[in-house]
């Protein structure tokens, strides 16, 4: 089937749904496709925030982003920011509330932010066209898109694929990077972002389950990378949560040996920690280290940390010395996995990389070799941490190409 379009928007997800709608509201005239490689849209966009969606955040600031030119998206973040961004979801249907910084729709289901997005282009008349996986595109004044089955003639076009991360689930395989990467656009390495870590397995398989408050920090050697406090979660893997998520990026970016390091009471100093093992080994001397933890921190956690110590469970309390217990808080306070790899893309929340940046305009989204071609979210080599930043990145986006388009057009 043929189709002809003013604008043709290749990805129905977060980016490419804000984009329809934002274009078809400034000017109603012009006919708007969206082309989804799925049997419907916003997939992806369903499972974010573990089916809540974090849709923003609070605090857009820089330096929760990431790319090898960060400033690239600050134009968009100052001209779509959390406002912007609330009162198009508002204008929806779409009411925020905020949990700290991070905000979610009031319905805490992503679900229906995906509905609310969807009603929104069926009544304005955005066409939507499903199972529709642009396999090649032909660059000039006219864009000239090929499925297996269509055919597509649009005068401008908006790239809005994402990247590599959900994998089969949700049906992105990257074909529109690697076309663009063959067709000569310069592209920076694509790795899993906001991901589970593989480690050495020795520990954590026998923690699996136990989660815990813990300050996670990133180590290349002895330098440390990045750190964050939340929850992490031990699997038979490796470590989980969203304090391992929050740091994970850099892990996958070169081949470089990299631990984590779980400081498990953040809250504590080393020296009051030492303090606070020495009074608990007096007031508890006559148990065994298998009980020496009981009533302080998780008994199977405790239990691993001293084993991790090299003592033996069956071991008294009170043949620790001053060394001993000193070496046991230091473990408490830097308890140490080697990262082996990640999870993938197929687990991970977004791609780091993409396509670069210097071959766009950051006050339009438009491609510098080809007028009417625009990139925006995930396709372009600009991603953020995780809570909510990599949507607002999406939504702003979006809204900026497709003001630019309707300003061309």
């Amino acid at each position: 089937m043929n189709y002809t379009a003013d604008i043709a928007i290749v990805g129905g997800g977060a980016s490419g749904l804000v984009a329809a709608i934002t274009a078809k509201r400034l000017n109603p005239n012009l006919s708007v496709y969206i082309f989804e490689a799925l049997d419907r849209v916003g997939k992806k966009l369903i499972t974010t925030g573990n089916g809540r969606c974090n849709i923003t955040n609070l605090k857009l600031d820089l330096n929760r982003f990431h790319g090898q030119d960060v400033a690239f998206c600050q134009h968009a973040l100052s001209r779509f920011g959390y406002e912007e961004i609330k009162n198009f979801f508002y204008s929806i249907g779409v009411d925020f509330i905020a949990e700290g910084d991070k905000v979610f729709p009031s319905s805490l289901q992503a679900s229906s932010v995906v509905d609310a997005l969807r009603f929104e282009c069926e009544r304005i008349g955005v066409n939507t066209v499903l199972n529709c996986k642009i396999e090649d595109i032909a660059f000039g004044k006219e864009y000239v898109l090929h499925s297996c089955n269509d055919t597509v003639y649009a005068k401008k076009l908006i790239l809005a694929t994402g990247l590599l991360s959900g994998g089969d689930k949700i049906g992105s395989f990257g074909n529109i990077f690697r076309f663009l990467k063959s067709s000569g656009f310069k592209t920076v390495k694509v790795s899993p972002s906001i991901v589970q870590l593989k480690t050495e397995t020795d520990f954590v398989r026998q923690l699996k389950g136990i989660k815990v408050d813990a300050k996670a920090t990133l180590f290349c050697g002895n330098k440390a990378v990045c750190e964050y406090t939340d929850e992490v979660l031990f699997c038979d893997y490796g470590l989980s949560g969203p304090a391992i998520l929050q740091i994970s990026r850099q892990s996958g970016r070169d081949d470089k040996e990299y631990f984590v390091s779980l400081d498990l009471y953040p809250e504590t100093n080393i020296e009051e920690l030492i303090l606070k093992i020495k009074d608990r080994a007096k007031l508890l001397s006559i148990r065994t280290l298998e009980d020496f933890f009981v009533g302080s921190l998780n008994k199977r956690l405790g239990q691993v940390v001293l084993k991790y110590c090299g003592y033996k469970l069956s071991d008294s309390v009170m043949a620790l010395n001053d060394d001993d217990l000193a070496k046991i808080a230091n473990t408490l306070k830097n308890f140490k996995f080697k990262v082996l790899s990640n999870t993938g893309f197929l687990n991970s929340q977004v791609s780091a990389g993409g396509i670069a940046t210097l071959e766009f305009s950051n006050t339009t989204l438009m491609s510098k070799r080809y007028k009417g071609l625009f990139v925006v979210g995930e396709l372009l080599d600009i991603d953020g941490d995780c809570g909510g930043f990599n949507l607002s990145w999406a939504f702003a986006s979006g809204m900026l190409a497709a003001e630019s388009v309707v300003k061309q057009l």
